[in-house]
């Protein structure tokens, strides 16, 4: 068994993480803002970008490992200034006092709209499938904070190599288990809707996970990310799309550059 800090533990991606890690036999501590109701961890409170108190807390609870999902989640949620200041904040506050504390490995949620779908200037895949060679064009401060978010990443697998284990993953549109039995997602939509009206999940591309999925995939990485080159990234998406109809042809209609 091993002791495990997620941060964002209280988030829609977070809550599936800590139930996958402690149903794994793992120790896990959350920490977030804002605690939640039958979290299978012990939950903290913490401002991680107070990076003392971030420092102070790491030290004490000495982790094995830490999964980092505290963000700024919503493009356009706050001025764009603000989302790239405050999630370059969080990451490189959780990086540091990850390493002063000990642990062995760090895994950061980054994002697919690091490649640039979306752009109101346009923009067309560079190739077919888009896996992780895809070249990254970020458009707004979000996407452009998790292009920061995994130059981090590579710059500690350089730096910290020696003594830390660090990747990034990509999580595609996170469905929660509460969204599947009909609660709105995170734009607002039901499954059902963005299933009946393609357009809603088109501006995704169609990419979806399964939070539980993803939770999953993090498991796995803590567990063998020794078997990985230091410092990469991942996508991680759902097998199929969230759409009914032939993805090519849905993509053909409904998002321009295909």
């Amino acid at each position: 068994m091993s002791r495990y800090i997620v941060t964002g533990g209280s988030g829609r991606l977070g809550r599936s993480v800590v139930t996958v890690l402690a149903e794994a036999g793992h120790e896990v501590v959350s920490i977030d803002r804002s605690p939640v109701d039958g979290m299978p961890a012990r939950q903290l409170s913490l401002d991680l970008t107070d990076a003392e108190a971030t420092h102070r807390a790491f030290a004490e609870l000495r982790p094995d490992g830490v999964v980092h999902l505290a963000a700024i989640a919503v493009p356009f949620s706050l001025p764009d200034d603000e989302i790239f200041a405050i999630n370059t904040h969080l990451a490189w506050s959780v990086l540091e006092a990850t390493i002063a504390a000990g642990a062995e490995s760090l895994l950061i949620a980054s994002s697919p709209t690091v490649i640039g779908y979306g752009c109101p200037a346009g923009w067309t895949p560079s190739t077919l499938p888009i896996d992780e060679a895809h070249p990254r064009a970020p458009w707004n401060g979000y996407a452009l904070s998790k292009v920061a978010v995994e130059e981090l990443v590579a710059m500690a697998a350089r730096r910290d190599g020696d003594r830390l284990r660090v990747g990034a993953f990509r999580p595609c549109y996170v469905i929660t288990p509460e969204e599947w039995a009909g609660a709105p997602t995170q734009q607002g939509h039901t499954v059902a809707e963005r299933l009946d009206d393609p357009a809603l999940s088109a501006v995704a591309l169609f990419n979806y996970v399964d939070a539980r999925d993803a939770g999953d995939f993090v498991r796995l990485w803590l567990e063998n990310g020794q078997t990985v080159p230091n410092g990469t990234t991942f996508f991680v998406g759902a097998a199929d799309s969230l759409v009914r109809e032939p993805v090519s042809d849905a993509l053909a209609r409904l998002v321009a550059g295909f």
